[in-house]
């Protein structure tokens, strides 16, 4: 495992410095950190209404009373704070791919917080609770929820 001494500007984060933590060796995941660090914020704002989704199925769970009132999906950036550590890592349960995670804390859900990942550093593949995994796929032992951005778990 290897990290970068200093943090580092992210475009892709809106400009967030943070710590590259890379969980692997070799050119592949050289290519995925430069590509990464190289592109700029569209894929996550893209990534805006499924982090919404997110956000209305907590507020369903624990009642809008208990949770910051957001109106829309672009409206969810106000409420998000990226960590200040990004983890590169490969896949090794799923489809091998490498992936990189990133941490965020979130008002409407201070215990598990909100992950974002984007595969090979350029696409951001999953949202939701902190689980620690790189897919949804391997997060539920589903191959089928391997493209779903976005899963609620109360339809599983």
């Amino acid at each position: 495992m290897s990290q970068l001494d200093r943090a580092v500007t992210v475009p892709a984060l809106g400009g967030a410095a943070c710590r590259i933590v890379v969980e692997g060796e070799g050119d592949d995941f050289a290519t995925v950190v430069a590509t990464f660090l190289a592109g700029d914020d569209t894929a996550l704002r893209a990534a805006a209404p499924a982090i919404y989704a997110y956000y209305q199925d907590v507020v369903e769970t624990v009642g809008p009373e208990w949770v910051t009132s957001i109106a829309r999906p672009d409206d969810v950036w106000d409420h998000i704070r990226f960590g200040r550590q990004v983890v590169v890592a490969r896949d090794t349960y799923g489809d091998g791919r490498i992936y990189v995670s990133v941490e965020c804390a979130c008002d409407w859900e201070p215990e598990h917080g909100l992950q974002i990942i984007f595969r090979e550093g350029h696409t951001v593949t999953k949202v939701g609770p902190y689980d620690g995994h790189l897919t949804n796929a391997s997060a539920f032992a589903r191959d089928d929820l391997g493209d779903a951005l976005y899963v609620r778990v109360a339809d599983l």
